[in-house]
């Protein structure tokens, strides 16, 4: 992969993670998607609040998004545009999945449910990526990645401070649900181990197809577009209008997406979408620097729990990444240690091949 070095090799769906050093950078990297996607709902809410409609702030961030990453992307290609072409079904996938039935689906839900519920439910992705896994691919979680899993998602209730919620419209749930799976299918595709598409490539294509995909939708109904100059403010500061819509494109839509797949193809896409749980807390954080929006301290707990739940999950992963090289190596066979160069493998014994004979066919 021409962006992103592999520690360790793994399959189409990402599910393995690198060992040593690489994962830890992949964590970082994963953290830093998670406040780019998490800054979104502080910068936006202001744009909302002085008529500006949910579709035409995505529309906006998610083209500005592949604006900014155009040039990038055609650096990484160097006019190898046979190496797009070759992956539209990825691209199309991506565009369609990861941009817009996430977008599309998340603000359907809120129009009938209460926000947190629709978080909640759409953050049921991670746990897809884990069945998909398991179904697909054979790779079976042990008992520590559940647990992880499950304490992860119980804090995500708490820092959504889901208390005193009344019955829900089921509608609304359904279109929430159908984020979840579009959550699930960009952590999926992100993690794709294709050894040519650089990521920056990916999330431009994917970006630049999924705005027009949402602008189309705007223009036949389906989501409301509605735009305002006024000007909004953050923390007490009036700026203009193109302030939040730059921010919007330029970080949570273009280093939001681009580091995300980084991430994912580093971490594998069942810890890399745990990680992602992440994104609630940032966003409480920038909700309090940015609009005043102080957290409950049921909020702060549960933040603690969230990253606990990541860490088990992270610690689930490595052991199984241990049992795999202990059943790949052979029983009482210790793990080499870090650092240490691989043993030298003795090259194959020569076969004598039989000479054939003249004006005879090869069989």
């Amino acid at each position: 992969m021409t962006a992103v070095a592999h520690d360790a090799a793994h399959d189409a769906a990402g599910v393995n993670i690198p060992a040593g050093s690489g994962a830890w950078a992949g964590l970082v990297v994963a953290l830093v998607s998670a406040a780019a996607f998490g800054l979104s709902g502080a910068v936006a809410k202001p744009l909302l609040e002085a008529g500006w409609s949910a579709g035409a702030v995505v529309v906006a961030r998610v083209g500005l998004g592949a604006l900014v990453l155009a040039l990038p992307a055609l650096r990484a290609l160097r006019g190898r545009w046979g190496l797009l072409a070759a992956h539209v079904p990825l691209v199309l996938g991506y565009a369609v999945l990861a941009v817009a039935v996430v977008q599309l689906a998340f603000f359907s839900a809120v129009r009938t449910i209460p926000v947190g519920v629709a978080l909640l439910l759409e953050y049921l992705g991670p746990v897809l990526v884990v069945i998909w896994a398991w179904i697909v691919h054979g790779r079976r979680p042990d008992r520590l990645t559940w647990t992880g899993g499950a304490v992860a998602l119980a804090g995500l209730a708490l820092v959504l401070d889901l208390a005193g919620v009344g019955p829900m419209d089921m509608g609304g749930v359904a279109w929430a649900l159908l984020a979840a799976v579009g959550l699930a299918g960009y952590f999926i595709m992100s993690a794709d181990s294709s050894p040519l598409l650089p990521p920056v490539v990916l999330a431009a294509a994917g970006m630049a197809v999924g705005a027009v995909l949402l602008l189309v939708a705007g223009l036949v109904g389906v989501v409301p577009l509605a735009a305002s100059s006024d000007t909004v403010a953050y923390a007490g500061v009036v700026v203009p209008v193109w302030v939040p819509i730059l921010a919007l494109g330029a970080v949570c839509g273009a280093t939001a997406y681009a580091t995300g797949i980084v991430a994912s193809r580093r971490l594998g896409s069942r810890l890399a979408s745990f990680v992602a749980l992440s994104e609630v807390l940032f966003a409480m954080l920038f909700a309090w620097a940015l609009l005043g929006e102080l957290p409950r301290p049921v909020q702060v707990v549960g933040g603690v729990v969230v990253l606990g739940g990541v860490l088990v999950v992270r610690l689930g992963q490595a052991r199984e990444q241990l049992r795999e090289q202990t059943v790949t190596a052979g029983p009482g066979t210790a793990p080499a240690p870090r650092g240490a160069a691989p043993a030298a493998t003795p090259p194959p014994a020569r076969r004598a091949v039989p000479r054939a004979r003249r004006g005879a066919w090869p069989r």
